[in-house]
């Protein structure tokens, strides 16, 4: 999957070089900043059509008529799929979502090259998810890169080290996937397991899994700041109501 990914990106990078990208600089849109003033759960809302572990789970969807739903619901900010072959995401559906809102969007690949983090800056993107899994050793040059485009990184986690390697490489957005990557399953627990060790002072993100009030109250009781839900979301009839029974499960 990861070397389909790097092929991708040396091909669009031939055809349009980072020299020839037209990158606003500048502070953009804080997600941190967001989930610290929202009332009630703060939800982070996933636009996408497939996933590999649901496959097909909104097929053809219109994009920004889903963002403004998901917008009136509640959601604090859009998570963005932009990932084409197993997500039949797509970068157009972030520049399409950025035109209708202020919120921080979050955009979301398996990013393996610098040339991806030149690319989400062109399209609007105010985060950037980060793998711990997928980049290792280049985690703390992808995250300043990430910073000197405005941007913030949202660096995912699923184990103690990752999360201790992540809180060490200063990382003040930390998201806990809560499901495994490789078999793909879903342990809600991960996020009580793994809260302890992201300080105070950085904002956690529960990803994965959250698919009813219930699980997003206990996300929080776990110690998560946010919710990232995608998913239930996408397949729910109606995804304003949806995303709002999220917000208000605070009480």
């Amino acid at each position: 999957m990861l070397e389909e990914v790097q092929t991708g990106v040396r091909l669009r990078a031939s055809r349009k070089p980072v020299e020839q990208m037209r990158i606003a600089r500048g502070r953009k849109r804080s997600l941190i900043d967001v989930i610290g003033r929202a009332s009630g759960i703060p939800v982070i809302a996933e636009i996408k059509r497939a996933s590999p572990s649901a496959g097909d789970i909104r097929p053809g969807a219109d994009v920004s008529e889903v963002a403004r739903a998901m917008l009136r619901g509640g959601a604090v900010s859009l998570s963005v799929l932009t990932e084409q072959k197993y997500f039949k995401g797509d970068p157009n559906f972030l520049r399409k979502v950025r035109k209708i809102t202020e919120a921080p969007l979050l955009c979301k690949d398996f990013v393996v090259d610098e040339y991806q983090i030149y690319e989400a800056a062109e399209l609007g993107a105010d985060v950037l998810l980060l793998i711990v899994k997928v980049l290792r050793g280049e985690l703390r040059r992808f995250m300043r890169l990430v910073g000197e485009l405005g941007m913030e990184s949202l660096v995912e986690v699923t184990n103690e080290e990752e999360a201790k390697l992540a809180v060490s490489e200063g990382a003040k957005l930390v998201g806990v996937n809560n499901r495994d990557l490789e078999t793909l399953k879903v342990n809600l627990n991960r996020t009580a397991r793994l809260a302890p060790l992201i300080p105070d002072d950085t904002t956690l993100v529960s990803e994965s899994g959250i698919r009813t009030p219930e699980d997003a109250k206990k996300m929080l009781d776990s110690g998560a700041d946010a919710v990232l839900v995608g998913t239930a979301l996408m397949r729910a009839d109606d995804i304003e109501q949806k995303v709002r029974s999220l917000v208000n499960a605070g009480g």
